[in-house]
């Protein structure tokens, strides 16, 4: 156990190490702040006009209120974890609310971004949109693209019961209801969307290169032509890293933007092969 215990710590040190170094190179080298140099005309909209959007939508206040809450609540969950530590049945483990809600929850700024996007998206395919989520965790970040257009589908996916459970407790106080939720292992319940095209696809769940390769090899032949693949922690480890930087280098993928936080990856044909790095 405390063998377990010193190594568990020791990868944790080292993902702190490579996430500073990330960091300081993402700042020395990020450029394109307003757009400039981006030769899409919608692209070059994203980037002005959407990524660096700090004006408050009517929701914000509220889904931030319930992220307050979850980080007050002390209740403890009997959490199945199919992350990177977890076999393929997951393991079982104890957590308390507030200790995901603080150390797992996407930022504020990357909810209100996708937030953004969803909407952004929808008022130039004139159309509802098709949302997917891989990994729900307290649902806070569903309820940012849920609240972007209630006509727009969202599906998550988790692998925890009641983890997922704490999250509709979210969303019915929000009083979302364009939001579709499949409990277990994220790898088997992928397979529903089997037929249906995505236009935005949200990566947050099993954080392994493996794993992160994978569901992003599953998405894009599934994606919307305008479509876009957005990855959490592209500087979490190297193991993240390395399937990043594979990720924006494959060829079906057009467009990429490293965010630092989060990555996107674009799918269209039409725009020409090219990788941003966005201060925000």
């Amino acid at each position: 156990m405390h063998i377990c215990k010193f190594f568990s710590t020791f990868a944790g040190q080292m993902n702190k190490i490579h996430q500073i170094g990330a960091y300081i190179r993402h700042c020395l080298t990020a450029w394109n702040t307003t757009g400039e140099g981006i030769h899409s005309p919608y692209l070059f909209y994203l980037v002005r006009f959407i990524l660096r959007d700090r004006n408050p939508y009517y929701c914000f206040a509220d889904i931030e209120r319930r992220r307050e809450l979850l980080q007050h609540c002390e209740d403890e969950l009997a959490v199945v974890d199919y992350g990177s530590k977890g076999s393929p049945q997951g393991a079982h483990v104890v957590r308390r609310v507030c200790d995901i809600a603080k150390n797992h929850l996407e930022r504020p700024e990357i909810g209100q971004m996708l937030f953004r996007l969803a909407v952004a998206m929808r008022e130039s395919e004139k159309r509802d949109l098709e949302i997917l989520e891989l990994g729900t965790s307290l649902g806070v970040t569903t309820a940012y693209l849920a609240s972007a257009d209630s006509r727009n589908r969202v599906v998550t996916l988790e692998g925890s019961k009641a983890v997922l459970q704490v999250a509709q407790g979210v969303w019915r106080a929000l009083r979302l209801e364009n939001i579709e939720w499949y409990e277990g292992n994220i790898d088997d319940s992928l397979s529903i969307r089997a037929r249906e095209k995505t236009d935005i696809a949200y990566v947050d769940a099993n954080h392994t290169y493996e794993a992160t390769k994978r569901y992003v090899n599953y998405l894009i032949p599934r994606m919307q032509e305008k479509g876009v693949i957005v990855i959490d922690d592209i500087h979490y480890s190297d193991e993240m890293e390395r399937a990043w930087q594979e990720l924006k280098a494959d060829e079906r993928v057009t467009t990429s933007m490293d965010l630092y936080h989060v990555g996107l990856l674009f799918v269209d044909p039409h725009y020409l092969k090219r990788h941003y790095r966005i201060r925000l």
